[in-house]
């Protein structure tokens, strides 16, 4: 099997780009929501707004040539082609450190984050922070391969994450992630722990501890109306692609105002915005995301991770080191002591002011801060 690792550049034909614009034009669009709120879902004006915006002003070639500042490559991993951004840091010791993102996030997610994490003198930061950054497209996301079988779940993803590392040169790596890049973080840790040096995850999901359930402080008080609000309106998304993503696969490949609403009504649900997410992502930052789905057709390959995973036995303990930091205005708030259940060696545990799910996107400067502080307890350990 072919274990090359090329270069590769995004390059997106004119055409596609027509054909977008063209699919936005032809939007049929449906009636109005019966509130003067986001209760039902994205409010139609808002929605046009922005695809008015996305077929008259945005700049896809702007974001382009902003991911082609990066180095960026494609390698085969058990058969699929993986896409990923490896950026090497100035400081020959800095550690190595591969940074996963979820759904519906993108390597876009970082593009704010690289400079300051491989290259931290230059943005006012201590040399020995320093990192190695990869930044792999998850499988059936942005331009990675889509599986054509089943099995990539966060099990399998973890595996090749460790062969990505392994055939870049680092024998020894730190791992970070949000959202099921957390998923496959922990996975990592668990399953490669002879290889990874500590894991920082910015998405906590660990379940409540019912040794607690007697004596609830107030935060995990608030943690379990958060699961509760999450499960009774903010998780229909989830049912849909974890049993039927095929289905809504259709719709959202075929559909760029139904892939954007999709996609905009959780940066407005997860982000720290104030109940607009344009108060923390500008309409291109939105875009950008939306054009890693909308471009290579995404849609049902992306939302299979949840057929995949949900519900599958995640076994084992992590043994690694483990840092964490929970956002205010994540979907689940963990509290520490639930988290010392399933991390014995927790080394590193903070509850930033600001920010949500999208840490790194909407709190570039305060996500920067919490993977160093994070992983300033692990690099004592070798790095290979």
């Amino acid at each position: 099997m072919n274990s090359d690792v090329t270069p590769f550049r995004i390059e997106i034909p004119e055409a596609d780009l027509e054909d977008l614009r063209q699919r936005l034009r032809r939007t049929r669009w449906p009636d109005a929501e019966t509130v003067d709120d986001w209760s039902q879902g994205v409010p139609l004006a808002y929605t046009r707004a922005l695809c008015d915006y996305w077929l008259e002003r945005y700049d896809w070639r702007a974001c382009e040539a902003s991911l082609n500042g990066f180095p960026q490559f494609r390698t085969n991993v058990d058969g699929l082609g993986i896409h990923f951004l490896h950026v090497r840091s100035p400081q020959q010791n800095a550690l190595p450190l591969i940074m996963t993102h979820g759904w519906p996030g993108s390597i876009v997610e970082f593009g704010k984050v690289v400079g300051p994490l491989t290259d931290p003198l230059a943005h006012g930061g201590d040399a020995a922070d320093a990192f190695h950054l990869v930044c792999p497209s998850l499988p059936g996301f942005g331009f990675s391969d889509k599986p054509a079988r089943p099995g990539w779940g966060t099990d399998q993803i973890a595996d090749a994450w460790d062969q990505l590392m392994t055939r870049l040169g680092y024998a020894r790596y730190g791992a970070q992630g949000g959202d099921w890049g957390a998923g496959v973080t922990t996975r990592l840790g668990v399953r490669h722990a002879g290889h990874v040096a500590g894991i920082h995850l910015n998405m906590v999901t660990v379940p409540p501890d019912p040794a607690t359930m007697d004596d609830l402080t107030e935060q995990e008080q608030g943690a379990l109306a958060a699961m509760r609000h999450y499960r009774d309106f903010d998780s229909g998304y989830s049912k849909q692609q974890s049993t039927r993503p095929q289905t809504v696969g259709y719709g959202l490949v075929d559909s760029p105002a139904g892939l954007c609403a999709w996609i905009v009504e959780k940066f407005w649900s997860w982000t720290d915005c104030d109940g607009d997410p344009a108060n923390v992502l500008t309409r291109d930052e939105m875009l950008d995301d939306v054009m890693l789905y909308w471009l290579p057709g995404t849609g049902a390959s992306s939302a299979r991770l949840y057929w995949e995973s949900f519900g599958k036995p995640l076994g084992g303990t992590v043994q690694v080191p483990v840092g964490c930091s929970v956002f205010p205005k994540e979907i689940f708030r963990a509290s520490r002591r639930w988290a010392e259940k399933q991390f014995p060696d927790l080394r590193y545990w903070n509850e930033p002011a600001k920010g949500g799910h999208f840490a790194a996107f909407e709190q570039p400067a305060i996500f920067v801060d919490e993977v160093r502080a994070a992983f300033r307890a692990f690099r004592a350990f070798p790095t290979g």
